[in-house]
């Protein structure tokens, strides 16, 4: 009895030791074993962020795992409208007339009339801002000569961009079993979109004569440059986001994400802290 006695108060007294000296009660650590800040934790089942101009990849999570882009699919829309109007020397001011298939497509509208004219401008900006699925079915059709033949060049330009888990039927990103991608090959389309000057433009724009952007990063984190925002139900809560500071462009994906905003912040925020950046721009 003696000893057991003897023993409980030498543990005792150790215990009391560690509480006096701090160790008892340590936070777990926010640093990594390197140094550097440890990653946010986030709810996305997939994710990826990187520095956009070298393509460095600072976080991943599932990011090869397949998912679904819902109206993120609209950055790659605009990257094949843009290269079609750079390879045939289209202006962005020309005129379209807008076809029958793109009036009354599910989803988010601009609300367009068959017949009526609109330039490949203010489709660019519905379809980024406004995240209009009429519009990017009428930019598919006229740009492509038909939404088949569209969907087609979007495809070949995913495959050009190495990226290897990335099919689309559709250029609104409207529900569908084969239209999906993955975190890594949204983020190297996103990236190769941010090279666009035009693209770039309408992204980061936070009104745009009667649209304004649904994407709130532009208008809530700090360096903001773009990207572009998704939902649908299959594919939950997407996300792409973009922030410069210090000359460091970082892109953030999230998919099927519920608190996609904050999570896309906190990873910038973490990036930008681990390429020693603050807050300025």
């Amino acid at each position: 009895m003696k000893k057991i006695v003897i023993i409980i108060c030498a543990c005792l007294s150790f215990v009391l030791g560690l509480m006096i000296f701090g160790y008892a009660a340590e936070p777990v650590s926010k640093t990594s074993a390197e140094g550097l800040p440890a990653p946010p934790s986030i709810s996305a089942k997939q994710a990826i962020l990187i520095e956009g101009e070298t393509g460095e990849v600072l976080y991943e999570k599932n990011a090869d795992e397949k998912g679904y882009p819902a109206s993120t699919t609209k950055i790659m829309t605009a990257l094949v409208v843009l290269d079609l109007c750079r390879q045939y020397d289209i202006s962005i001011k020309e005129k379209v007339k807008i076809p029958k298939e793109a009036v009354g497509v599910e989803g988010s509208s601009l609300y367009l009339k068959a017949g009526e004219t609109k330039t490949i401008e203010e489709l660019l900006y519905g379809v980024m801002l406004r995240s209009g699925n009429d519009g990017a079915t009428a930019l598919a059709a006229v740009m492509g000569g038909n939404t088949e033949h569209f969907v087609r060049l979007m495809n070949e330009k995913a495959e050009a961009l190495g990226c290897t888990g990335t099919h689309f039927v559709n250029p609104s990103g409207l529900s569908d079993e084969e239209h999906y991608t993955t975190a890594r090959d949204l983020s190297t389309i996103a990236r190769c979109a941010m090279e666009n000057k035009t693209f770039r433009k309408v992204v980061k724009t936070k009104t745009w004569k009667e649209y304004t952007n649904k994407n709130k990063t532009v208008f809530q984190y700090e360096g903001a440059t773009g990207i572009k925002i998704g939902f649908t139900k299959q594919a939950g809560r997407t996300l792409v986001a973009s922030a410069k500071r210090q000359g460091v462009e970082l892109i953030c994906v999230v998919l099927s994400d519920g608190n996609w905003f904050n999570d896309a912040y906190s990873l910038m925020d973490y990036g930008f802290e681990v390429k020693g950046c603050n807050d300025e721009r």
